[in-house]
């Protein structure tokens, strides 16, 4: 699936790095992958890079860009540009030889997508048919209750879809296609670039029509041409019992919205788990500390203790020591995939009183005689009780 990374990751740089700084870093990582510096099997996966690290560039060298990401996320950037609007007064003029993306980007009437775009660049053919839509990722916080016992929740997205006046087509209803005066409907052009590299020749997609050989004659009012529009949405999410942090949802057909036809990509929804002011879960399995008064440490007896079911009797032997863990089978998280439940946990904290009435008092002197205690002097050492041994 595709889902975008951070872009200060992407360049490896520091959120509060300068323009010189990105300009840098992308320079820099831009020379590294270049797909004409690179061997033909790894061809595809340097322009999957080179296109990463150029709109991560694209968006952070620009300030007004860069201040919405920084406020919102991918959220703010999707949700306000589109692929075009976001290489759109780019400073690649100065990295590429003085050939900024405005001139691939010249002609796109419609909104191209950012294949179209790199592929311009690239020199590779665009796919004429229809093409499936990018995924998307979603970030839930749930309660462990929730994950335990399963819920429902009601998310909202920020998403393009399908346009319903033009079906996706980009023309004006009742409109028709002509032939494209920019590569007379070959869908190719040929063009010399200046870059980093030197002259580059080379046989491009056509940036008018995206290799189709036609273009629209009008373009639809609602979507301008694009075949899509952005779009909130509400989602109901049924969230199964078992999910732990980093567990990922798919929601079919609820990504961003196909080209020319194509599917809509899935939406990923990732849970992540907000901290429980008693339990602590690792995997299947929960862990908490309980505190358990001396007399009962002493004695033995019953205790109760919090689980996710509600409270349970948890026998205690006598002379159980501090930090003691006691196992309750099946009080647990249950399988994401149906296999029983994890156990819980308890370790007992004893705690001594911290004030005692005389009698309280009296009670224990007593008891400390009676074992043969002597009050208020320290017991030997180990080393003492060996030279004792020894004279």
């Amino acid at each position: 699936m595709t889902i975008k990374r951070d872009y200060y990751e992407i360049l490896g740089i520091d959120r509060n790095a300068s323009s010189d700084e990105i300009k840098k870093a992308y320079r820099t990582l831009a020379l590294q992958n270049h797909p004409d510096k690179v061997p033909p099997d790894k061809k595809k996966k340097a322009e999957e890079k080179f296109k990463e690290i150029s709109e991560a560039y694209a968006v952070l060298s620009d300030s007004e860009k860069k201040t919405t990401y920084d406020q919102f996320g991918h959220a703010g950037i999707d949700g306000q540009y589109t692929y075009q609007d976001i290489f759109r007064g780019a400073d690649f003029g100065s990295i590429f030889g003085g050939r900024g993306f405005e001139d691939i980007l010249r002609g796109f009437s419609g909104g191209g997508t950012f294949s179209d775009i790199f592929g311009e660049f690239f020199g590779t053919r665009a796919t004429r048919g229809p093409q499936r839509g990018a995924d998307l990722e979603y970030l839930l916080d749930i309660t462990l209750e929730e994950a335990v016992r399963g819920s429902e929740k009601k998310i909202s997205i920020y998403h393009t879809v399908t346009c319903s006046t033009c079906k996706g087509s980009g023309a004006k209803p009742r409109t028709g296609k002509k032939t494209c005066f920019q590569c007379q409907g070959q869908g190719q052009v040929r063009q010399v670039s200046s870059s980093i590299f030197g002259q580059i020749a080379t046989v491009t997609t056509c940036p008018q029509c995206r290799g189709a050989g036609e273009v629209i004659k009008e373009t639809c009012g609602q979507c301008h041409g694009r075949g899509k529009i952005k779009k909130a949405s509400k989602i109901s999410l049924k969230v199964p019992s078992g999910v732990d942090t980093g567990t990922s949802i798919r929601v079919r057909g609820k990504g961003e919205a196909g080209e020319l036809g194509g599917p809509s990509g899935d939406l990923y929804v990732t849970i992540r788990l907000t901290p429980h002011k008693i339990f602590e879960r690792e995997g299947s399995d929960l862990y908490c500390e309980v505190p358990l008064n001396f007399v009962t440490a002493t004695l033995g007896g019953e205790i109760k203790v919090p689980t996710l079911e509600g409270k349970a009797t948890m026998k205690i032997p006598p002379g159980t020591q501090t930090d003691r863990v006691f196992r309750l089978r099946g009080k647990g998280v249950p399988s994401l995939h149906g296999h029983g439940k994890g156990d819980e946990y308890v370790k007992v904290i004893v705690q001594v009183p911290a004030r005692l009435n005389e009698k309280q008092k009296e009670i224990l002197r007593e008891f400390a005689k009676a074992g043969g205690e002597k009050l208020g002097k320290p017991e030997k050492s180990v080393f003492d009780k060996l030279r004792d041994t020894f004279k």
